[in-house]
């Protein structure tokens, strides 16, 4: 299969799919290999951007997939008469560093590191689909432990857990300190996210509101 080919047969897959797709799924049935796909997938979404189209692609670790592009979010939320996803709280944020740095890990990990009961904020982040159960650890109990999800990934805008910023080994004070940064700097990533819906948002109700009644 030539590359044109490969990326006609990727862009079906995924549209067909809605959800992330493993590469090397792809490349078996396009007899291609793991690499010449995600290769064959970048290009695609290389062109997409450039092209301002619709749609984009996405890498998520060795997984591919096709989203909306952000900047028509507003304009998808009216069309489908579908409500804005909530922001996250601090809470959440606080959480979601914590398994992204240290996943996987149990609930009782993840309070030892707060300090405080998170187990509400552990069945929300779940329920959102941006942590997940990935099995159990072998102590008194079999505790469940969680990671990050590939809808964290697209969230925060990186492709792999690679892609944050490396937290210092540094015990007591000092690591609360850089743990308590990563968790602004994914407030940051997650407000940018945002942004753009606010933004066109924001534009449409003016619109709205500088037509006259008839």
């Amino acid at each position: 299969m030539d590359k044109i080919e490969l990326k006609s047969a990727i862009e079906a897959i995924l549209f067909a799919s809605g959800e992330p797709v493993p590469a090397r799924r792809i490349a078996v049935v396009t007899d291609s290999d793991t690499e010449a796909v995600l290769a064959a997938g970048a290009e695609l979404a290389a062109e997409y951007e450039a092209g301002r189209r619709g749609i984009r692609l996405a890498r998520l670790n060795d997984s591919l997939q096709l989203h909306s592009a952000p900047e028509h979010a507003a304009a998808i939320t009216r069309a489908l008469e579908q409500r804005r996803a909530p922001r996250l709280s601090p809470a959440s944020l606080e959480v979601l560093a914590i398994v992204a740095y240290f996943q996987p890990v149990t609930r009782a990990y993840v309070e030892q590191m707060r300090g405080v009961d998170s187990s509400y904020t552990v069945g929300v982040l779940t329920e959102r689909g941006m942590i997940e159960p990935c099995g159990h650890l072998e102590a008194v109990g079999r505790p469940t432990l969680y990671r990050t999800t590939d809808l964290f990934l697209r969230t925060m805008g990186v492709s792999s857990l690679d892609e944050l910023p490396p937290l210092p080994e540094i015990a007591g004070s000092d690591a609360a300190r850089q743990l308590q940064e990563k968790v602004e700097a994914l407030r940051a990533a997650e407000g940018s996210v945002r942004a753009v819906e606010e933004e066109e948002g924001a534009v449409i109700s003016q619109q709205e509101e500088s037509v006259p009644e008839t």
